[in-house]
């Protein structure tokens, strides 16, 4: 990625969901394209909690950049009243920055779909998007239901300036799913126009699975109580 006075300034947000897709597939785009950590944010609400890697410190979430590309990305998953505080910061960071659109990475619960073919659908919450989705071939979410952190922050976007697209990929729901996240980090570089070479990746899926097992508990755990027990987000119907 280089520095160019025609590209426009994009936000990707990621954090504990289904799957842990946004967890995996923003996490590894920061190691793989060398981001620098730029600042941190901190909410009250949260469970004070700091992580330990290779000596240094780290607060659970996290500010990145490297030229255009901007990341705010969370170790720890939401409820949605924390959800709330956690928009209204990515928003506001969002214009102190000239972000241009922002890109949100998030699992989709299918228990029943292909392991080795799993599929990514778009969501926008503003029309000039939908442009987006199609030079990509990206389906477009056309029917399901959104609850808990994720609806929270994708109406927080929709009453906002910032246009947003939520990349949904197909996971399983109650376990890691580094599979899904591969397929996600494919979609992201395609719309980002860059080379993420998943290689690395692919070879320590079965570690990514066991050193995030209590991540996915936590995240289950969260999840229900959002969702009051209910089923999450329904199979999609695809356009075209």
């Amino acid at each position: 990625m280089s520095q160019s006075e025609n590209k426009e300034n994009v936000l990707l947000v990621g954090f504990p969901s289904n799957g842990l897709i946004g967890t995996f597939a923003i996490s590894y785009l920061v190691y793989h394209l060398k981001m620098k950590q730029i600042g941190e944010m901190e909410h009250p609400g949260i469970l004070p909690t700091l992580f330990i890697e290779n000596g240094e410190i780290f607060g659970p979430i996290r500010v990145y950049n490297k030229d255009n590309l901007y990341v705010i990305t969370s170790d720890l998953p939401f409820d949605p009243e924390l959800a709330y505080d956690f928009s209204e910061s990515v928003i506001e960071f969002a214009k102190k920055n000239n972000i241009g659109k922002t890109i949100m990475v998030s699992g989709l619960e299918s228990p029943n779909a292909d392991p080795n073919a799993p599929k990514a659908y778009g969501l926008v919450t503003h029309q000039n998007l939908e442009k987006l989705l199609y030079d990509n071939e990206i389906p477009k979410f056309i029917s399901g239901t959104i609850f808990g952190t994720d609806a929270v922050v994708i109406s927080a976007f929709r009453a906002s300036d910032i246009p947003a697209l939520v990349l949904y990929c197909e996971c399983h729901p109650f376990f890691p799913d580094p599979e899904a996240s591969v397929h996600a980090i494919t979609v992201l570089s395609k719309i980002l126009k860059v080379k993420i070479d998943t290689t690395e990746i692919k070879k320590k899926l079965e570690h990514l699975r066991i050193q995030h097992r209590n991540l996915m508990q936590e995240t289950i755990s969260a999840l229900q109580q959002q969702a009051g027990k209910q089923p999450g987000s329904m199979m999609p119907r695809i356009y075209g």
